[in-house]
């Protein structure tokens, strides 16, 4: 076994999950290389020394370029608001830093081109942990595998509600296009839709802002967001994306039809896997629940247990063992920041055909 050193940007919401997803995978996975978190950057000192104590790390920073430059600082987790992405992973790529950073990419499409050319031949990876749950790396390997045949239909959501209130305050998500429903729901269950279907081919979106103004300020971004698309295999698709959802916590969603069968899955019930076959006999066919266990994906060493379950910060913690062993190995795994790169190539697309009003090719973005 060998330490390597963390440096993690970002101490809020996901950069506790990273934090403590590194300080717990070398005992969940046995990974060959152990991470020791070196240092933490807030911004400023009294938070990075609160992060620094609350989480472990050796030594916290206001300054992310003294993180990124320490020679103790073997690879980098950004996990700040998108805006400093960017800059960021360019100053680490230049000393040959591996780099992780969180969804969305860039802040925009060029700060997402920049970064990925900045990326060639480093190690890179973009945080989509959602696709990582057991349930949905089953549901990829049974499509992949033909378990329900052709895919000709593909259905997917991310629905939340934390904006549903129109008396809910005007906040720093309800500014820039980054941090409306595109820039910061949508990438996810895009992600999600190439990684079960494949590459896509050519979309027709709306884009639209339901509550512009709340208590506060005028709202500059979007509320939600819907696009039909046609998939590179010939599929079809629709997806949906929206803050105000009513009742939707979670609602990280998807419905794939294929020729033999089709498959059905909800995040706020990550541990089941709806499958339908046509080959079941006619008076018992239907869809069936199957619950998760060691018999599926990174299930088994979480809990030895079917139908436990797992949860959200295991998810965190499958993708530190896969950067882990993208250090390790030298080779990049999925998702790349060319993946990365894809999902914002979409989200441009379907930006510029709500504005259109009109089907757009993907490529052109």
């Amino acid at each position: 076994m060998t330490e390597i050193g963390i440096g993690i940007i970002g101490g809020g919401y996901m950069g506790k999950a990273h934090a403590v997803a590194m300080a717990a995978v070398g005992a969940v996975f046995n990974t060959t290389l152990r991470p020791k978190l070196e240092m933490v950057c807030a911004s400023s000192d009294e938070s990075a020394e609160k992060y620094r104590a609350a989480f472990g790390f050796a030594r916290g920073t206001a300054d992310w370029r003294v993180l990124v430059a320490d020679p103790k600082v073997e690879a980098i987790v950004i996990a700040s608001p998108q805006e400093t992405h960017r800059e960021i992973a360019l100053a680490a790529f230049a000393l040959n830093k591996p780099v992780f950073c969180e969804k969305p990419l860039g802040a925009s499409l060029e700060d997402s081109r920049a970064m990925t050319a900045a990326a060639k031949g480093q190690i890179s990876m973009v945080g989509f942990n959602y696709i990582r749950t057991p349930a949905s790396q089953f549901a990829r390997r049974l499509i992949v595998e033909g378990a329900i045949g052709d895919i000709t239909w593909f259905r997917g959501e991310h629905t939340e509600d934390f904006l549903a209130d129109p008396s809910a305050p005007a906040t720093w998500r309800t500014e820039g296009d980054a941090n409306g429903t595109m820039g910061d729901l949508a990438p996810h269950m895009i992600n999600g839709a190439l990684a079960l279907i494949g590459p896509m081919k050519s979309l027709i979106a709306e884009v639209e802002t339901v509550h512009a103004s709340r208590p506060g300020g005028t709202v500059t971004n979007d509320d939600h967001g819907q696009m039909m698309c046609r998939f590179s295999n010939g599929a079809m698709g629709q997806l949906y994306f929206s803050r105000v959802a009513h009742g939707r916590k979670m609602g990280y969603a998807y419905e794939v039809t294929g020729t033999k069968g089709a498959i059905r899955f909800d995040q706020e019930d990550q541990n089941a896997l709806w499958l339908y076959s046509m080959d079941e006999p006619e008076a018992t066919r239907g869809f069936r629940k199957v619950l998760t266990g060691p018999a599926h994906p990174d299930y088994e060493p979480f809990c030895q247990g079917p139908g436990h379950g797992t949860g959200y910060q295991d998810q965190i913690i499958i993708e530190a063992r896969d950067f882990l062993r993208a250090i390790e190995t030298k080779t990049n795994v999925w998702p790349s920041f060319q993946d990365g790169l894809d999902v914002n190539q979409i989200i441009n697309a379907a930006m510029e055909s709500s504005s259109q009003k009109a089907w757009v090719d993907v490529a052109a973005y």
